[in-house]
């Protein structure tokens, strides 16, 4: 699972740069059109938590179960708001995605570490 956290980390990180821009965007064309749609704002606070899961990530790389459940609680997080306030940002459910699959795996480190400690 070493390997999972440090690749997901730094794509999390990589990532945050290109929903950070895109969610700027959205916001800004929301703003200008008056729809009423929360997708710019949602894919910023999508953004911050793929960071801070990211950083979480490579730092509790080599086998934490509170650096698991940080990572699901941040994931699962991002995962929540990316789906609920997509609207017609659709890119935003591509990266709701994203974080939703690095909750499962965190999910399944975490009972991982729990059978090998036992």
């Amino acid at each position: 699972m070493k390997t999972w956290k440090l690749v997901s980390g730094i794509l999390s990180i990589l990532f945050f740069m290109l929903v950070a821009f895109q969610s700027c965007m959205v916001g800004l064309v929301n703003t200008l059109e008056e729809n009423g749609e929360f997708g710019g704002s949602a894919g910023i606070i999508v953004a911050i938590m793929m960071i801070a899961g990211g950083i979480v990530s490579i730092a509790t790389r080599k086998g934490s179960n509170g650096g698991n459940v940080a990572l699901i609680v941040l994931f699962g997080i991002a995962a929540v708001v990316g789906f609920a306030l997509a609207g017609s940002y659709a890119d935003l459910n591509i990266w709701a995605v994203w974080c939703l699959i690095n909750a499962i795996f965190a999910v399944i480190a975490l009972l991982a570490g729990k059978k090998s400690a036992e």
